[in-house]
């Protein structure tokens, strides 16, 4: 016996393939239904018989006609059909119960009725349709009631035959409340552990993008897509941002001397730092370009303190510079320097580009007034723009201001050398004195200042005093400002390196107590290579 429930239930297991997927679970439940009631009416034909209600004994012997029938329907995949069958079955027999054997007796055995339908009836038809089986089994019922609750039964049945039907119809209304309660128990059983699942691998989901693509895409956008998946459509908006770029000062002329694997293993050293300072600080990574950083404060989300953030975050980033140059020596890499420029601004962001490919950005005129204030710092400067002194208030220390003509601009720009921020950060600057070596022999150069990309009219004649790493004390031959671009050329050595230009930027202005002191924005290697000879072996003696 066991072994045939067990094939049956193998045979459940395997619906057709015209059986929807969704009607499964139907197909498996209304499957075990189905032979019961075989069984039961197949087993009243004896009974009755036996008891002497031949009437109702050839009814089953009806019933179970119509019951294989159904059978046979199901296992065709033919659900809505046998389950026609089984509801017509149900109902005609429970309405010749009671016109035969009376209200009295058969009114408990057509309380199956509703019951039966309930559970063969799921697939067929929408809502309206079994709102109108329900109505139809109610004015039944009362009809039923009507007609013969007052007229004595056609068949009168023994005792005991009555209570056989009595116990009989009590245990199928059983069986079927069970079958309807354990079925969907465990189909809600089953759809809450699936998700569970399904939450358990969707969250795995998630983390594996942000891994995956968390190297190319902030926190900020990458929460807003996994949280709203429409935030990948294209379009944008306009919003208040402070913009901060940086770039490392002579990176590219550096790379072009060292092999790959040291200009990566830099480039990770300096992104590992810079990157988590920004993070810290909420600020949105836009794009790296080169050695370059675009970075957003104030999008995707809102932020009223942003500029302060840009600033305290520019601060720290330039104090950790220490840190990344110290690795860098470690491993035998050059030192490093960055510059960064901040500037706060209206801009579009958004996602910008196709539905094949695109990407989070920010675009106005303002992007490219961060980039023109940036190209005007030297190692280790943040420079900003008056936005961001407005925007900021009186928390910002400032250190030097200059009005610079960008190219392609109508008027000048007023930029600001941001030194410290006060509270809630209080940072400041990390002061790196230069290390400058004292001359035996003072270096005769030329130089003229720079406005725009156009040199001066007349290169002046002026001499080195002292030389550091990147930084130069002057003599002027006339007072220059802080913050001035400068031209200069090597006088009195080989043809080669006196053609070659290289530029600075003043730092200091030079007076009575002290020389002007120059950093160095661009050179060429061979007068890189022309200064580091002169630093090891030109010194002083008294030095």
């Amino acid at each position: 016996m066991i072994g045939v429930l067990l094939a049956y239930q193998r045979r459940l297991a395997e619906p057709p393939a015209n059986v929807a997927f969704e009607h499964r679970r139907y197909f498996v439940t209304v499957g075990w239904g189905y032979p019961v009631g075989w069984l039961w009416h197949f087993g009243l034909i004896f009974i009755f018989w036996a008891l002497g209600a031949q009437t109702l004994a050839l009814l089953n012997v009806a019933s179970v006609a119509i019951w294989t029938l159904v059978l046979w329907l199901h296992f065709r995949g033919r659900l809505a059909l046998s389950a026609s069958f089984a509801v017509f079955e149900l109902f005609a027999h429970q309405v010749i119960c009671v016109a035969t054997i009376g209200w009295a007796t058969g009114f408990q055995y057509y309380l199956l009725a509703p019951l039966g339908a309930l559970v063969f009836l799921i697939p067929v038809g929408g809502l309206g349709l079994k709102i109108a089986l329900a109505v139809f089994v109610a004015l039944t019922y009362a009809a039923l009631h009507l007609l013969f609750a007052g007229a004595a039964p056609a068949v009168v049945l023994a005792p005991s035959v009555v209570d056989a039907m009595y116990y009989g119809n009590a245990l199928s209304m059983f069986f079927i409340m069970f079958l309807l309660t354990a079925t969907y128990a465990a189909v809600a059983a089953r759809a809450e552990i699936s998700l569970v699942a399904e939450k358990s691998k969707s969250d795995e989901m998630a983390a594996l993008l942000r891994r995956m693509f968390g190297r190319y895409l902030s926190a900020e956008v990458m929460d807003a897509i996994l949280e709203d998946p429409a935030g990948l459509e294209l379009g944008g908006e306009k919003r208040h941002v402070t913009i901060m770029l940086t770039d490392l000062r002579g990176f590219s002329a550096l790379s072009e001397r060292l092999a790959p694997e040291q200009v990566v293993s830099m480039l990770n050293n300096y992104f590992e730092q810079m990157v988590e300072i920004i993070v810290k600080h909420q600020g949105t990574i836009n794009e790296i370009i080169g050695d370059a950083l675009l970075v957003l404060f104030g999008a995707p989300q809102a932020m009223p303190d942003r500029v302060q953030r840009a600033v305290a975050c520019a601060i720290e980033m330039q104090n950790a510079m220490r840190e990344v140059n110290a690795r860098n020596r470690a491993a035998g890499l050059p030192e490093l320097e960055m510059g960064i420029g901040l500037n706060d601004t209206e801009v579009v962001v958004g996602n910008i580009g196709s539905v094949k490919r695109s990407k989070y950005a920010a675009v106005g005129s303002g992007v490219n007034l961060a980039s023109r204030i940036e190209s005007y710092t030297v190692g280790g400067e943040i420079l900003a723009s008056e936005s961001v002194l407005q925007a900021a208030g009186e928390v910002l220390r400032i250190d030097a201001q200059r009005e610079v003509l960008p190219k392609g601009a109508q008027a000048p720009l007023r930029i600001y050398a941001i030194g410290g921020i006060g509270v809630p950060y209080n940072l400041a600057l990390e002061e790196n004195a230069p290390e400058l070596i004292p001359l035996a022999r003072r270096i005769p150069v030329r130089y003229a200042a720079l406005e725009g990309k156009a040199s001066g009219q007349e290169m002046l004649r002026s001499e080195v005093r002292r030389l550091g790493k990147s930084t130069i004390e002057l003599d002027a031959a006339e007072p220059l400002t802080p913050m001035t671009d400068l031209r200069f050329r090597l006088c009195e050595v080989d043809e080669a390196l006196a053609a070659r230009d290289f530029y600075g930027k003043v730092v200091r202005a030079g007076d009575a107590a002290a020389p002007t002191q120059i950093r160095f924005t661009a050179m060429p290697p061979e007068i890189a290579a022309y200064f580091e000879a002169l630093r090891r072996y030109a010194a002083s003696p008294a030095d």
